[in-house]
């Protein structure tokens, strides 16, 4: 017998194995139940996204049931409104026969819709209905009277007043009228500024629009000085009161100088051109002409390439290529198989791809063309837009292409695909396009003073840049700076404004309108047509209807120099992405190449 107790080997408690029984059962139970909660959710957002989709495109739909009503009404407004100006003259209206009329200049120009014609005013001609200057002191309904009720089409150029009933006037060869000039055109009815959400249609050219009118360049005059040129009463934003920066000093308004009369130290002078630098800073920057660039019609548009060694301008029927160190034209691209080649076909805005391979052009017959520059070949044509085509963008991915429009749309292009991958639709007239560095966003100017940034992947609207401290006027250029976080605007009423976006720095918005304006550059004597920053954001370059070219420090607000260097409207103005080089293009039929440097 062993001196040694042996325990068997007993089987497990049986409490234990309850125990872990009825843990596994908790666990089991909890996961189904976090399971049926989790889809309980997933059915919920379905069904809260199929609502949202449904209120959405019953938003379209309403959108679109107000712009068609809208037109109607616009129509009838025009049709009496032309009917009690004849009864008020006692001549005939509409439908109804009268006397034989003698020919003659029309006191009333055509009526033009919304959005369509947006340059005239820039460069109307002979008796196209032309932008007048504008009212000191309009009659408050009057100044909802936008500039796209009042253009033809046309390439821009020298404006020139309303013919007077009795006189023909010549055109390109009259001064600015002494005082308010109206263009016939009675008030029309206030626009709404809302905006529809992505891939709607735009509405097509109104039965009563007019076709786009033929530019006239004759010898071009001096521009007026100040007492020929009436200067609007537009308000100038209270910086102080909403607690953002103050005017700028009125010491920007370099044009209001006589050059004879400045100090030879703050000015420079060339066979056809002089420089203005603002006395009251310190100058900094000089210039110089280093190619001027002779075409045989109005030039619309220049941009250099992002290599810096080439520039490419648009006019009549082509765009031409330049070597930016020689001057010498290397390449013209003309599509042979457009309309009419006897009738106009002005380019209106190119672009260079990324990496210099393809140019873009956008023009009158409201086509794309992606030219291959190397075998001066179209690679895409893109069709769709249904009015003149006024601006491009290039996105940095080297495929995606921006087009604003007349037909009141921002449309974007993939040249991979060969398809418009979104359509973007206002309410009026779009007259510039952007595309941030880093191909997130896409902004546009439009007649109905607003700026406007979507979202270029979802197309939604997140910033809306309009308001008190906004624009008064059509905005016709706008530009991203290099970070992609600040932009800016000019505007028919004669300022440039600088705004902060909110999107692209991270911060959260309850709405579209979380930018704010934080600079306004005044000085310009009449509307800025062109705007864009150097690439190292130190200056923003600005091209106006008073012929100037003007350098701002963004920091402070102040004008370092005014560039006076055509004879016409500075249509176009484009700094090189290399630096050192800008281009600017006007009605004078040049093209210039200029060089800025430390000084």
């Amino acid at each position: 017998m062993s001196m040694y107790s042996h325990r068997g080997m007993g089987a497990v408690p049986q409490g234990n194995s309850v125990r872990i029984n009825e843990l596994l059962d908790q666990i089991r139970a909890e996961f189904e139940t976090q399971l049926r909660q989790t889809e309980g959710f997933e059915h919920q957002i379905s069904a809260q996204v199929s609502e949202m989709q449904l209120v959405r495109e019953k938003v379209y739909a309403m959108e679109q049931t107000h712009m068609t009503l809208k037109q109607k009404y616009e129509e009838e407004i025009s049709m009496l409104r032309h009917q009690l100006e004849a009864a008020r003259k006692g001549g005939p209206q509409p439908g109804m026969p009268g006397p034989p009329q003698h020919p003659g200049p029309s006191q009333q120009p055509p009526s033009i819709a919304p959005g369509n014609g947006l340059f005239s005013g820039i460069m109307a001609g002979g008796n196209q209905a032309g932008l007048a200057p504008p009212q000191q002191h309009p009659p408050p309904q009057e100044q909802q009277v936008g500039p796209q009720h009042q253009m033809a089409q046309g390439p821009p150029g020298l404006p020139v007043p309303p013919p007077h009933p009795n006189a023909q006037q010549p055109p390109y060869q009259q001064p600015y009228p002494q005082g308010p000039v109206s263009n016939g055109m009675g008030p029309q009815p206030p626009q709404s500024t809302a905006s529809p959400g992505p891939g709607r249609r735009g509405v097509g050219r109104p039965p009563n629009a007019v076709g786009p009118a033929t530019p006239q360049i004759n010898t071009p005059v001096p521009y007026p000085g100040n007492a020929q040129s009436p200067q609007v009463s537009h308000p100038t934003p209270d910086h102080a009161r909403m607690g953002g920066p103050r005017a700028p000093p009125v010491g920007n308004s370099l044009g209001d100088l006589e050059v004879d009369a400045v100090a030879p130290h703050n000015k420079k002078t060339g066979s056809d051109w002089y420089a203005i630098f603002n006395p009251q800073v310190q100058r900094v920057l000089d210039v110089e002409l280093v190619h001027s660039l002779a075409h045989e019609s109005v030039v619309c548009c220049v941009r250099f390439s992002h290599d810096g060694k080439y520039v490419a301008t648009g006019c009549n029927r082509s765009a031409q290529i330049y070597d930016v160190q020689t001057g010498e034209k290397v390449c013209v691209l003309e599509d042979h198989n457009a309309q009419d080649m006897s009738a106009d076909l002005y380019i209106r805005s190119v672009c260079f791809s990324p990496d210099g391979r393809y140019l873009a052009t956008g023009a009158e017959d409201k086509l794309i063309r992606v030219w291959d520059i190397a075998t001066r070949t179209i690679r895409n044509h893109f069709a769709g837009h249904e009015q003149d085509i006024y601006s491009l963008d290039f996105a940095r991915d080297g495929r995606t292409i921006a087009s604003g429009s007349g037909d009141r749309t921002v449309r974007l292009w993939d040249i991979e695909q060969g398809t418009c991958t979104l359509t973007l639709t206002i309410e009026d007239g779009v007259t510039t396009v952007a595309i941030s560095p880093d191909t997130q966003f896409v902004a546009a100017g439009s007649l109905d003073k607003s700026v406007r940034v979507w979202d270029i992947h979802s197309g939604f609207l997140v910033e809306r840049l309009e308001g008190s401290d906004g624009h008064k006027d059509s905005v016709y250029s706008v530009a991203f700076s290099p970070n992609g976080k600040d932009l800016v605007s000019g505007s028919l009423d004669r300022t440039i404004k600088m705004w902060e976006l909110s999107v692209p720095r991270g911060n959260g918005t309850t709405g579209p309108k979380g930018g704010k304006c934080v600079k306004t550059f005044e000085g310009h004597r009449d509307f800025v047509l062109s705007v864009a920053l150097t690439p190292d954001a130190n200056w923003v370059l600005s091209g106006s209807k008073d012929r100037g070219v003007q350098f701002w420090d963004p920091r402070t607000g102040t004008t370092q120099l005014m560039l006076q260097g055509h004879k016409n409207s500075v249509i176009s103005v484009a700094p090189s992405p290399q630096g050192m080089y800008f281009a600017t293009g006007s009605g004078d039929m040049k093209a210039r190449i200029w060089s800025y440097r430390p000084f």
